[in-house]
């Protein structure tokens, strides 16, 4: 909210392209590459709870400067998306071990493209809509007036979700 909704719709679209990398990667079938290579899902899984450790530990510094005025909020909101998509262990299991093993192994390359296009879209779209929707509404003034406290409570629940993902 801090970026605007042009930010909030780029990190949307970084987030759906992030997303659209693994649900290509299962439906070509690289789900059976990380079944067979040890320690590669928990290599996934490690870099992704580091990632979201950093950004609970930024979200904690910066709680609540968020000024609104970003010289290259466009690139950061499509980054910030992307990265939050591709370093998130879930989604990787999620597409890797689920959306393959859907299609038959009969489909056709146009069939598995295609699969994995609505799942891109169908990511990006919902977030670029609720940035959009949001940042048209009373809820964009109540997060910008709460934002030191959304900001922290933010920061506590990615840490912990990193924990959790280091611990398991």
């Amino acid at each position: 909210m801090a970026g605007g909704r042009l930010q909030g719709v780029l990190t949307g679209l970084g987030h759906g392209i992030g997303v659209g990398i693994y649900a290509f990667a299962a439906v070509a079938g690289v789900s059976a590459m990380v079944a067979g290579v040890p320690g590669l899902h928990r290599a996934i899984e490690v870099v992704g709870a580091a990632y979201l450790l950093w950004m609970g530990v930024q979200a904690l510094r910066h709680a609540g400067d968020g000024s609104g005025e970003h010289r290259l909020a466009g690139r950061k909101g499509f980054g910030e998306g992307f990265l939050v998509a591709f370093l998130n262990p879930k989604i990787a299991v999620f597409f890797l071990a689920l959306l393959g093993s859907f299609l038959p192994p009969e489909a056709v390359f146009v069939e598995r493209a295609g699969v994995a296009a609505l799942a891109m879209g169908i990511d990006a779209g919902w977030y670029m809509f609720a940035a959009v929707v949001l940042a048209g509404t009373g809820a964009a003034g109540w997060l910008a007036q709460n934002g030191l406290w959304v900001d922290r409570a933010l920061g506590v629940l990615l840490i912990a979700v990193a924990l959790l993902l280091l611990l398991a």
